[in-house]
């Protein structure tokens, strides 16, 4: 699945599956992943070390094997989301968006590229290319390219509306970790305020026709809630890391052959960036 499909299925609500892309990131490992089935692979440039040169290289090797590379990019920036772009990213991922011109600048970015400046905000505000010439241009330059917004604060959430108002956006991200922190609850995933704005949200954005994820890690999220989120509109499933299922895999079976579990200190997942959830 490329950006055109993927983007489609952001929009009318079909469930497109990927994880996020840590450990298996070198030239012996990344050909096992597409043995998963992914959808996506997620590519971090917020929280995680790699750089442009090998994220370059991993969105061309998915986008090449039918897996539509997304990268988050370190800030709300249109010179991050061209060079992400220019790397090969068919989506992009921007955390921590608050204000209706942020968003509008990140669309623009995406979907006009590689427009800038002045001429790009006329576009805009003439609410689109004007030209049968600039219309294809576009439609065949940007043709796999998609947005997605991080709803991570308060400030964002009480935005919403205006946010998914804004032309250009083709999916919702909420992470969890930071949002939860905005609203004074850092980690309390099950707290009901935490819960209300994860159902506001989904039920917002399917009604906009928007996608709408969030970075689900299976001790917080099982299986069973995940497919009642999923039932209520959730369609773009962003699973944990895979360093997260080798991890859980090599500590079940050592635990199944008799091994006595971990003691805390040796627990990689306990000494893990806590920001790399969302």
């Amino acid at each position: 699945m490329l950006g055109k499909e993927l983007r489609q299925c952001l929009h009318n609500g079909t469930r497109v599956y990927g994880t996020h892309v840590t450990y298996m990131s070198n030239y012996t490992s990344i050909g096992k992943m597409l043995e998963v089935g992914l959808d996506y692979v997620f590519l971090c440039g917020e929280h995680m070390t790699l750089d442009q040169i090998e994220r370059a290289a991993l969105c061309r090797f998915y986008a090449a094997s039918g897996v539509a590379p997304i990268v988050r990019i370190s800030h709300p920036s249109t010179s991050e989301v061209a060079k992400a772009l220019d790397a090969g990213a068919h989506g992009i991922v921007v955390p921590y968006v608050e204000t209706v011109q942020q968003v509008r600048d990140m669309a623009g970015a995406v979907r006009y590229r590689p427009l800038k400046g002045q001429k790009l905000e006329e576009l805009m505000a003439a609410g689109g290319p004007q030209t049968p010439e600039m219309i294809t241009f576009f439609e065949k330059f940007n043709a796999d390219t998609f947005l997605i917004i991080g709803i991570e604060s308060e400030p964002a959430f009480d935005r919403l509306d205006e946010l998914l108002a804004v032309p250009g956006v083709d999916g919702v991200f909420i992470g969890p970790h930071d949002m939860t922190t905005s609203i004074g609850y850092p980690e309390q995933y099950q707290h009901p305020k935490y819960q209300e704005i994860v159902l506001t949200t989904i039920r917002k954005c399917r009604a906009a026709g928007v996608g709408i994820g969030i970075h689900v890690q299976p001790k917080v999220y099982p299986s069973e809630y995940m497919l009642e989120l999923m039932e209520l509109g959730l369609n773009w499933i962003l699973d944990a890391a895979d360093i997260t299922f080798v991890l859980e895999g090599l500590k079940r079976r050592r635990m199944e052959l008799g091994f006595e579990a971990a003691p805390a200190s040796q627990n990689i997942i306990s000494r893990a960036p806590k920001t790399c959830v969302g």
